[in-house]
């Protein structure tokens, strides 16, 4: 097999959970791009759906919009029988989707916490277990969980002063849970030819959190390579760890942030 066929998806139908998102979108389309089918899910099935019919359209692919709430392991279940029923098969599920509350170590509430770590690893969980018969029965998977660099470091205070943006206790530990789950799935599963791994995505600040320019200079001063990232610098990665040319990579944590845990 040449470099180039162990990159092609072609064949392949992948799942991405938030798929049409801030960083969602970018996965989805990079997939779609290698030559999958692609599954685009979440709450927001407008949008799910919109996108799908973009990325059919432009890449010639079979592109599908289904409803997805993280919260309900029916509605996750719910998912994957459509998603194989329509599509025939589920070979990569892209654990992207997450939500969180706001609040300071100092004064945010226990149901805020709990909140967080609900939208990060709990929602991680329910969904990989939920694709796991699928996977196991055609005997071969790729699980690709995205974390984020709080949960390998901390975020420093001096950056987020008083801009609003300084990210909460629970998502931090949220994501470090991830990666914990990404290396005991990995080596859980691995003997039935699923392959389990995590992205860490650096600073990817949203268009509207760019509009404060001081921030922004404060998270680029931060970052070796200058500038924050962009949704298009997560393509690589993930169809990198979705395709055979990782094939023999599981359990690892791919960092891209432009070398900010790097420091």
């Amino acid at each position: 097999m040449d470099v180039m066929e162990m990159f092609c998806l072609k064949g392949k139908v992948a799942i991405v959970t938030g798929g049409a998102g801030h960083l969602g979108t970018a996965m989805s389309e990079a997939l779609a791009e290698a030559g999958a089918s692609v599954v685009i899910a979440s709450r927001d099935i407008k949008s799910c759906m919109l996108l799908a019919d973009r990325l059919s359209k432009r890449c010639k692919v079979k592109a599908a919009g289904m409803a997805l709430d993280m919260r309900s392991m029916d509605s996750i279940k719910q998912c994957m029988r459509q998603a194989q029923r329509q599509m025939g098969a589920i070979d990569i599920l892209v654990n992207n989707a997450a939500f969180s509350k706001q609040g300071h170590i100092t004064e945010i509430s226990e149901d805020d916490w709990m909140e967080g770590i609900e939208g990060t690893v709990n929602s991680v969980f329910r969904c990989t277990q939920a694709v796991l018969p699928y996977m196991k029965a055609q005997k071969h998977g790729v699980i690709i969980n995205i974390a984020s660099m709080y949960g390998v470091i901390s975020p420093d205070p001096r950056i987020y002063g008083n801009s609003g943006y300084d990210n909460p206790p629970n998502y931090g530990a949220g994501k470090a849970a991830i990666l914990q789950f990404t290396r005991y799935a990995a080596c859980h599963l691995a003997t039935g030819g699923i392959r389990v791994n995590s992205i860490t995505p650096g600073t990817f600040p949203s268009p509207e959190v760019q509009r404060n320019k001081t921030f922004l200079a404060n998270l680029k001063n931060k970052v070796p390579l200058g500038r924050v990232g962009k949704p298009d610098d997560l393509k690589g990665a993930v169809v990198f760890l979705a395709s055979d040319a990782s094939s023999y990579v599981t359990g690892t944590n791919l960092i891209v942030d432009g070398g900010w845990t790097a420091w």
